[in-house]
C-alpha cells in the first residue's frame, strides 16, 4: 500500500483523518467526553490502555481494529517508541486513529511524546482532554481537593518517575512547605516514604490524607489516615494499584462530604442479560445507582424483513389508517416499527385517526421519542395489565394492530379477537442467541445478582448450554411473573419478582435486597 504523504494524510473521503490522543477519563464511563464518544465510534484503529472504563469501547464501529497496548506492573509490554510508530504508521495509511488513554492523555501520560512522534512524521492529530483522576477520584471519595477555610491550591505529582533518571524532579520538601493540597498519582508503592519525607519537611505527623483505590468505580475503596499512619493503614487494608492518594486537610472533609459510596446499588454487581443492542438502558440504570454491571448478551434482536408478507400487508393496512388501536408491548418493537416505517417513508404522521396502547412506561417513553403519546397505559405492565385498560375501549369491530417480536404470548391478540376485534399481529424483530464471552460468563458467576427481562433472555442462556441453571451462583431478579415462570422452568430459583413489572421496578427490587 502506497503511503500518503505530508501533513493530515487522507482516506478515501479525501477528508483529513488526524490521530486523535483522547482522555477516557478516571474509571466511570460517564464522566467520558462528548467529543471522545465521537472519535470512538468513527474510529478505522483504537489503540487502548489497561485503565480504560470497562465499557469504553462499546460505542466503536463493527470492523474497528481493536489493539490493547496497555501497561501492567511486572508485566512486559509494548514499549512507547512501538506505540509510537504505530500510530505514525496508521496515520499514514489514511486511517482514522485514536490512542485511547485512561485519564488526561497530557497528565502523567505519555501523551506528549505521543504527540511529538506524530509531529515530527507530518502527521497532524487532534487532543482530547480526559478527566484526570486527581480531581474525579477525590470528588467521588467526598474530598474537595480546594476548599475556601483549608485549601486555595492543589499541586499534583507523580509517585512513579522514569527510574532511568539520574535525579529526581520532584521536590517534596518544596512542596511540604506549600500549604497546597497535594495529590500523588501511582504513589502507593511510595507511600511510606513520601509522607516520612513531608513530615520531615515540615507536615504535620497528624495532617489528614485519603488513598482512593479505583475511584469511581464500583471498586472504588478508601483508606483514612493521617501522614504518620497511612502506610501502615494501608497495608492492613490491601489496597492495590490504581491508587490515589490526597494530602491536606481537605481530606478530613470526607466524612462529611462522601456519597458515592451511600448510594443504593453501591458494591452490588449485577448481571444484566438483555440483547447486546438493549443493554444499555438497564445497565445506565444500575449504573446511575452505584452499582457494578457485567454484560452477558445472550441475544440480539433482528429487524422482521420489510419484504416479509405479514410485514408488508400489515403496513399496507396501517398506511390506508385502517387500524384504530395499535398496541405495542416493548421498547425494541417501538423502535423496530419505526425502522420498518421510515422504509416505506412514513413517519409519527401515520398514526393519525389510531388510538395507542403501551403495555408499560418503558415503551410509553420509547413512543414519546417518536412524538407519539400513549392512549392507553396498563397499571400493571403485562398483558394482562393491557387487557383490562382495553376493557373500556370500544373493541368489537375494530381493526387493531399488534406490533411485537416475533415470538411472543398470544394472549392479547387472542382475547381482543374473543372481544370482537379484527386483530392483525405484526411481527417487527425477532430475538436470536449469542454467545457470551468466557471472560465475561466468570465475571458473572461471581455476581451477587442476574436480571431477567423477558422468558426469551432465560432461554437464550439456557441455549448456550454454559450455565447450569441449579447451581449458578448469583441471585434471579425477574421483571414479571412470566418471566419467572420461565426461570423456574429452566431450573432457576427465583430470588425476588419486580412488584413493577418495567426496568425502574427491576432495579427497585435489587436495591431493596439485602
Amino acid at each position: 500500500m502506497s503511503e500518503p504523504s505530508g501533513p493530515g494524510a487522507s482516506g478515501e473521503s479525501g477528508q483529513v483523518a488526524p490521530v486523535a490522543l483522547v482522555g477516557a477519563g478516571p474509571g466511570d464511563a460517564g464522566l467520558m467526553t462528548r467529543r471522545s464518544l465521537e472519535l470512538i465510534a468513527a474510529a478505522d484503529v483504537i489503540y487502548y490502555d489497561r485503565l480504560i472504563p470497562p465499557d469504553a469501547l462499546e460505542g466503536c464501529r463493527s470492523g474497528a481494529e481493536l489493539v490493547y497496548v496497555g501497561k501492567e506492573p511486572g508485566k512486559p509490554g509494548l514499549g512507547q517508541e512501538e506505540i509510537n510508530r504505530r500510530l505514525v504508521e496508521s496515520g499514514r495509511n489514511g486511517m482514522k486513529v485514536v490512542r485511547l488513554k485512561g485519564g488526561d492523555p497530557f497528565l502523567f501520560g505519555r501523551g506528549a511524546e505521543e504527540a511529538e512522534a506524530l509531529r515530527e512524521a507530518g502527521l497532524e492529530f487532534e487532543v482530547v482532554p480526559g478527566v484526570t483522576a486527581g480531581i474525579a477520584a477525590s470528588a467521588y471519595a467526598g474530598i474537595p481537593v480546594t476548599h475556601r477555610d483549608e485549601s486555595a491550591s492543589v499541586t499534583f505529582l507523580t509517585g512513579h518517575e522514569d527510574p532511568g533518571k539520574a535525579r529526581s524532579k520532584i521536590d517534596l520538601e518544596q512542596a511540604a512547605a506549600s500549604p497546597a493540597t497535594l495529590v500523588f498519582y501511582m504513589g502507593l508503592k511510595s507511600l511510606a516514604a513520601n509522607a516520612r519525607t513531608l513530615i520531615e519537611a515540615g507536615r504535620p505527623a497528624d495532617q489528614p490524607v485519603a488513598v482512593i483505590e479505583k475511584g469511581t468505580t464500583p471498586a472504588q475503596r478508601v483508606v483514612e489516615g493521617t501522614l504518620e499512619t497511612i502506610a501502615g493503614e494501608v497495608e492492613a487494608a490491601g489496597l492495590k494499584p490504581p491508587a490515589l492518594v490526597v494530602v491536606g486537610e481537605v481530606a478530613g472533609k470526607r466524612q462529611q462530604l462522601a456519597w458515592f459510596e451511600h448510594r443504593p446499588l453501591f458494591g452490588v454487581s449485577v448481571v444484566v442479560t438483555r440483547a447486546r443492542d438493549r443493554i444499555s438502558t438497564l445497565a445506565g440504570r444500575i449504573r446511575s445507582m452505584g452499582g457494578e454491571v457485567v454484560e452477558l448478551p445472550v441475544s440480539r434482536t433482528e429487524l422482521i424483513d420489510a419484504d416479509d408478507p405479514r410485514v408488508s400487508q400489515s403496513l399496507d393496512t396501517f398506511g390506508r389508517g385502517d387500524f384504530g388501536l395499535v398496541c405495542f408491548t416493548s421498547p425494541a418493537g417501538v423502535t423496530s416499527f419505526f425502522d420498518l416505517l421510515e422504509g416505506r417513508g412514513l413517519d409519527a404522521r401515520a398514526f393519525a385517526g389510531s388510538e395507542i396502547a403501551a403495555i408499560g412506561p418503558s415503551t410509553a417513553r420509547s413512543l414519546a421519542e417518536h412524538g407519539l403519546r400513549a392512549d392507553h397505559l396498563p397499571e400493571k405492565f403485562v398483558a394482562e395489565g393491557m387487557l383490562k385498560t382495553l376493557e373500556k375501549v370500544p373493541i368489537e369491530g375494530l381493526q387493531v394492530l399488534v406490533a411485537r417480536a416475533e415470538e411472543g404470548r398470544e394472549l392479547l391478540p387472542e382475547t381482543l379477537r374473543q372481544r370482537g376485534a379484527d386483530v392483525t399481529v405484526m411481527p417487527v424483530y425477532r430475538t436470536v442467541p449469542d454467545s457470551p464471552s468466557e471472560t465475561a460468563l466468570k465475571r458473572a458467576a461471581e455476581a451477587d445478582f442476574i436480571t431477567f427481562t423477558s422468558a426469551s433472555s432465560v432461554h437464550n442462556l439456557v441455549r448456550t448450554g454454559v450455565v447450569d441453571p441449579a447451581g449458578f451462583g448469583p441471585r434471579v431478579v425477574t421483571i414479571g411473573p412470566v418471566t419467572s415462570e420461565a426461570a423456574r422452568e429452566a431450573g432457576f430459583t427465583v430470588a425476588v419478582e419486580a412488584e413493577r413489572h418495567d426496568l425502574d421496578g427491576l432495579v427497585e427490587a435489587i436495591s431493596r435486597q439485602p
